[in-house]
C-alpha cells in the first residue's frame, strides 16, 4: 500500500524527523487559506499523487503570494500528471499540499528498503539529493552510501552518525542528520514499511535537517498490526481492478496479455501463466481465488475478468486438494447462471472428486472447452484465441 507525501511526513514527524509546516487542500480557496495560516512570503504547492518525479511533470509550483497559491492549486487540481512511474495513463490530482518555503543549503537522498536476499534492511544515502536513486546510480555512483541493518538488532546510533558523516556534513549538522536517519528507520520498522524514501533530505540555511519530500509503502499483509494505516489508503490512486479484487478477497494482478485466468493457488497460477506463454499466448492477469472457491467468489472473479476489454479467452484451472472439484464445479455453474460470459471458456479440473465435478459441468449444459492437463488447458486457451481471429 502506498500513501501520499503529506501522510508520510506526518508519520515521520511522529518519530522525530523534522518536516516543513504545511496543510492539505482540496480547492483553490482552501489552498489560499492554508497559505494564510502558514504565514510567510514563500509557499510550495504540491500535487498529491502516488508517484515520484512530480516536479518534472509540473506537479510542484513555487508561489510568492497567496493569489499565486490559489492559481497554482486551480491549475493542479483535476489535472492528470504523467511521470515515468505512473505510466502513460497518469494519475489525477485530487488534493494538493501547501507547504512553507524552505531555505535550502544542500540536498541529500535517503532511502530504506527491505532487502529480501540478505533478510536485512538496506539504507541507501547520497549527497546528490533531488535526483532519483536510479539517476544517482547511473550518473554519480560514487556518491551512494549503502548500509545494511540487521532487523533483529535495529539501527544503532553510531550507524546513523556514520551515514551522516559520510554525507559530508559539518559537525554541527551531523547529530541532526543522524536523528533524522534514526527517525526514518524507526518509522520504517514500526510501521511494517517496505520502503521509505526521503528525497530530498535537506540541510537548511540555519543548519537544520528537514524531510522536504517523502514516499512510503507498506506491506499489505502486515496492515492488521497497524490498522490505522489502512485509513490512509487513497483508492483513487490505485488500479480500479486491483481495488475491486482486494475488496472482495481476490488476489489479482493485471498483466498485458489477452488470456484471462481464474485459478486456485498461487503456485498453480504461476505455472499456468508459464504454460500459456510456452503455448504461444500471453496471460492477461494473475488471479488466485484461494481455497474457498464459493459461487460468490466465482461471480466476483468472472465480473472482474470478463469486464476487462483485453481478455479474449478465460481459462479456469482448478486443482482440488483441501477443496473439492464438485464444490468448485457447482460454484462455476451457479456463477454462470448469474453472469453472462461472452468469451470462450476453457475449464480444467483435477484432484478430489474430479469425476463428480466434470459430471456437474456437463449436466449443466454450460458452453465450455474441457481440458485434462495443465498443458492441454494452455494449448486449448491459445487455440480458442487464434480461432477468434
Amino acid at each position: 500500500m502506498n500513501i501520499h507525501e503529506y501522510q508520510a511526513k506526518e508519520i515521520l514527524a511522529k518519530f522525530g524527523v523534522s518536516i516543513p509546516k504545511g496543510g492539505i487542500a482540496y480547492s483553490p480557496e482552501n489552498a489560499k487559506d492554508r497559505a494564510t495560516e502558514l504565514g510567510g512570503d514563500l509557499w510550495v504547492v504540491k500535487a498529491q499523487i502516488h508517484s515520484g518525479a512530480r516536479g518534472k511533470a509540473g506537479g510542484i509550483i513555487v508561489c510568492k503570494n497567496e493569489q499565486e497559491v490559489s492559481e497554482a492549486a486551480n491549475k493542479l487540481l483535476g489535472k492528470t500528471l504523467v511521470t515515468h512511474q505512473t505510466g502513460p495513463e497518469g494519475k489525477t490530482v485530487q488534493r494538493v499540499y501547501v507547504e512553507e518555503g524552505t531555505d535550502i543549503k544542500k540536498e541529500f537522498y535517503l532511502g530504506l528498503v527491505f532487502d529480501r536476499s540478505t533478510e536485512s534492511i538496506m539504507v541507501v544515502a547520497s549527497s546528490e539529493g533531488g535526483m532519483s536513486v536510479e539517476e544517482i546510480a547511473e550518473e554519480k555512483p560514487e556518491s551512494l552510501i549503502k548500509t545494511r541493518i540487521e532487523a533483529a538488532v535495529g539501527m544503532q546510533s553510531f550507524q546513523a552518525r556514520e551515514i551522516a558523516f559520510a554525507l559530508g556534513l559539518e559537525a554541527k549538522a551531523i547529530n541532526r542528520c543522524a536523528q533524522a536517519i534514526l527517525g526514518a528507520y524507526k518509522a520504517f520498522s514500526t510501521s511494517d514499511a517496505t520502503m521509505v524514501e526521503i528525497n530530498p533530505l535537506v540541510l537548511t540555511g540555519d543548519d537544520h535537517v528537514l524531510a522536504l519530500d517523502c514516499k512510503m509503502s507498506f506491506d499489505d499483509n502486515a496492515l492488521f498490526r497497524n490498522p490505522q494505516l489502512s485509513d490512509l489508503r487513497d483508492k483513487s490512486q490505485e488500479d480500479p481492478k486491483e481495488t475491486y479484487a482486494a475488496d472482495r478477497g481476490l488476489n489479482y494482478i493485471p498483466l498485458d496479455g489477452d488470456i484471462g485466468n481464474i485459478i486456485n493457488g498461487a503456485g498453480l497460477a504461476m505455472a499456468s501463466m508459464d504454460m500459456i506463454q510456452l503455448a504461444g499466448g500471453q496471460p492477461a492477469n494473475f488471479l488466485d481465488v484461494g481455497g474457498g472457491a464459493t459461487p460468490e467468489k466465482f461471480v466476483k472473479a468472472f465480473k472482474l475478468i470478463s469486464g476487462d476489454p483485453n481478455v479474449k479467452v478465460i481459462l479456469i484451472n482448478i486443482f482440488a486438494g483441501i477443496n473439492r472439484c464438485d464444490w468448485v464445479a457447482q460454484g462455476i455453474v451457479d456463477a454462470l447462471a448469474q453472469i453472462k460470459i461472452e468469451q470462450p471458456l476453457v475449464i480444467r479440473l483435477a484432484g478430489t472428486n474430479v469425476d463428480e465435478g466434470v459430471k456437474i459441468l456437463k449436466d449443466s449444459k454450460i458452453d465450455y472447452i474441457e481440458a485434462f492437463t495443465l498443458e492441454d488447458a494452455a494449448n486449448k486457451a491459445v487455440k480458442a484465441l487464434k480461432e477468434l481471429g
